[in-house]
């Protein structure tokens, strides 16, 4: 027990989880400034070019790991990276910096649906009580007056929930296509394979392909700092974490990013948000700690009564 609490590394997925936190800091000037498919391309820009010596090497490993980890790896890369990064970028245009971020840890009700539909998983009736929770709690969260909706309103919110299903996708995806390739390929092609659908997606919109001076200090800490080294540091942490106390530690991304929203940004949540909130994030939290545990919450796997939902 003392040698597992001395190699426990709950704290790197805490931290890791923080700089997700601090992502409105940089995308939110940026999204006034520039249009989200400008933002999002230099954002896999940058990373790719940190990733290059290992680029090369995970292409080789894509091409002898067969056509469905191939489809695989092709929808995380162009929905779950790059589109989903557009959509939550956009998403920030449209309302506060606080509720794009919180609607994103929806992502597990979503990841458990995908998982029913794309490997074979059955729903328990349990689902329901975390599902359910965590819908209304978005919604709470996502109109400040949730009996007059506006447009602006539903347009940040389904921007910001479209993420978070492309997220979840990728989440079923990355660990299909990880079951055949280490995490570091997964990781470097997921980014390599979303940057020329960036592009695309920049030329499809007409959106500026060229970018200020003064914007890149703000691109390079977004693609940095919550994208690359929290990423990095989050699966470092999280081989020597148990997923209970991962659980706990992800709740540093919603608290940062609050702290971040209301304290730098200047956003402003009125009481029924903020109860939103705390729903979303109770439902998932509980839902998560509860398939950490031999029973699964809310799933069973194909084939075996026990076997948990991949994250």
């Amino acid at each position: 027990m003392g040698e597992s609490r001395r190699t426990d590394r709950m704290w790197a997925v805490a931290l890791a989880a923080g700089l997700w936190g601090t992502s409105a800091l940089m995308r939110e000037p940026l999204a006034r400034e520039l249009p989200a498919p400008t933002i999002v391309m230099y954002e896999h820009l940058l990373i790719v070019l940190c990733l290059s010596p290992l680029v090369w090497p995970a292409v080789r490993a894509l091409a002898g790991a067969g056509p469905r980890v191939l489809a695989a790896m092709l929808v995380v890369g162009a929905g779950s990276s790059a589109l989903a990064t557009t959509l939550f970028t956009a998403a920030f245009t449209f309302g506060d910096p606080v509720t794009p971020q919180v609607l994103q840890k929806l992502q597990p009700l979503f990841a458990v649906l995908l998982a029913v539909l794309l490997l074979g998983e059955r729903l328990t009736p349990r689902y329901a009580w975390y599902a359910l929770p965590a819908l209304a709690g978005a919604w709470l969260l996502a109109f400040p007056d949730p009996l007059a909706v506006s447009v602006s309103g539903v347009q940040a919110a389904g921007l910001a929930v479209g993420a978070a299903v492309l997220w979840a996708a990728g989440t079923v995806l990355g660990r299909l296509a990880g079951t055949r390739l280490p995490v570091r390929h997964v990781t470097t092609l997921r980014f390599t394979i979303a940057l020329p659908v960036t592009l695309l997606i920049v030329l499809g919109t007409g959106s500026p392909l060229t970018v200020g001076a003064s914007h890149l200090p703000l691109l390079a800490a977004l693609a940095l700092i919550p994208g690359l080294c929290a990423l990095v540091l989050y699966y470092w942490g999280l081989s020597r974490t148990a997923a209970s106390r991962a659980t706990l530690a992800e709740l540093a991304f919603p608290l940062v990013s609050a702290l971040v929203g209301v304290g730098v940004l200047g956003a402003e949540l009125v009481w029924n948000q903020w109860l939103g909130a705390a729903l979303v994030l109770a439902a998932v939290t509980a839902m998560a700690l509860s398939r950490s545990r031999t029973a699964p919450g809310g799933v069973v796997a194909a084939g075996s009564p026990s076997a948990p939902v991949p994250r």
